[in-house]
């Protein structure tokens, strides 16, 4: 190990989660558990991102016990017996190769997957809208959004069971408590939608509140955010630091530990008009206001952003050196791995122990495996 990398590679521990280096494997979809069931295959493939050495893993997102809760066939649950059965094989296998491993939680709102596959039965979301002006499914009731933050915790303490590390929620990328978050889409009236973001984020913070009454005071509770949406790449939830906090603070008060940041890449300034272009990056600037730890994410270790990937875009490998130097800064806590550790398993080993000319690109084609 170079001593330029030592950053990457010193502990981190959060209440009862215990980390042997700052490396996370980002969630990503990859839609191969038939009929909503991770097997062996699926077992595998977080196993050896564990023994190549990345330090937590979230997994995919898993769907909650909530009806019309997915956008595509082959994502896994995260409810009922043969699924929770298929996720105890996963944890325990990564856990025998060494790793720590949370699942991420969600709920696709009615956000459309890739491949136009449509469920049975009608999506719901706040306000029955797919993005700004475009109607898709139905608004939720109260009894609605109380079922649906019951299945969260429900999820989550099913995890703390199987033997997980940690959980994550996914409240960003345009599913569903993003879509509550998001003016675009939550045009509701009542104490679930508002003009601010601090009201649009009561539901989130329901979610969270009831989560972290599930599964204890000591078991770490992620979030992941984003100011960007797959309806819309420019869009802003929060202009403003004052905005971020009102939007953030909350959801630390309901019980987050670590804040997971996306942006499309890591290096770009959040505000730059304030502290300039190298200034922070959102997980920077969200720990610095809610005194959060954050993850950070984007296009690490490769050239290209992700959105290049769904057209079949690879990219090449690409110096850390910027990484490096905010993580000295102590701007954010962890770096989220993602497209690098689909196409490479080892790539924390090799970045470790300097074997730079090992590393891999990124091949769109590996998406078509679990490798």
């Amino acid at each position: 190990m170079t001593s330029s990398r030592d950053v990457l590679f010193r502990s981190f521990s959060l209440k009862s989660l215990e980390l042997k280096n700052r490396i996370v494997m980002a969630p990503m979809t990859r839609n191969m558990a038939p009929d909503g069931v991770p097997g062996r295959p699926n077992a595998d493939y977080y196993a050896a991102r564990a023994a190549g050495g990345v330090g937590l893993i979230l997994s995919e997102g898993t769907v909650v016990g909530r009806p019309v809760s997915r956008n595509e066939p082959n994502i896994p649950f995260f409810h009922g017996e043969s699924a929770l059965k298929g996720w105890k094989g996963v944890i325990d296998a990564v856990h025998t190769a060494g790793g720590r491993m949370g699942p991420q939680l969600w709920h696709t709102g009615s956000t459309q997957g890739m491949s136009g596959w449509q469920p049975e039965g009608e999506v719901e979301s706040p306000s029955g809208l797919l993005a700004p002006g475009t109607p898709r499914g139905i608004a939720m009731s109260d009894e609605d959004i109380a079922d649906t933050a019951a299945a969260f915790a429900k999820a989550a303490a099913d995890a703390r069971k199987l033997g997980f590390d940690t959980i994550e929620i996914h409240g960003a990328h345009g599913y569903l408590i993003d879509q509550f978050f998001w003016s675009g889409t939550n045009t509701r009236t009542d104490r679930y939608g508002g003009a601010s973001i601090k009201e649009r984020s009561r539901m989130a913070a329901e979610v969270v509140a009831a989560t972290r009454a599930a599964v204890g005071p000591d078991f770490p509770i992620l979030l992941r955010v984003s100011q960007w949406k797959q309806q819309d790449f420019a869009a802003r939830l929060a202009p403003t630091p004052e905005a971020m906090t009102d939007w953030l603070a909350p959801l630390v008060d309901a019980g987050v530990d670590i804040l997971h940041c996306s942006q499309r890449r890591f290096w770009e300034p959040e505000f730059p008009e304030i502290d300039g272009e190298q200034g922070l990056n959102f997980a920077g600037w969200a720990k610095k206001l809610t005194g959060a730890a954050t993850i950070s994410v984007g296009s690490v270790g490769l050239s290209g952003d992700f959105l290049g990937a769904f057209s079949g875009e690879g990219s090449q490998p690409s110096g850390l050196d910027a990484l490096v130097a905010r993580m000295e800064r102590e701007e954010f806590d962890l770096i989220a791995v993602g497209r690098a550790l689909i196409s490479n398993p080892a790539w924390a080993a090799q970045v470790l122990h300097g074997k730079s000319s090992e590393l891999k690109g990124f091949k769109a084609a590996d998406l078509a495996a679990l490798v």
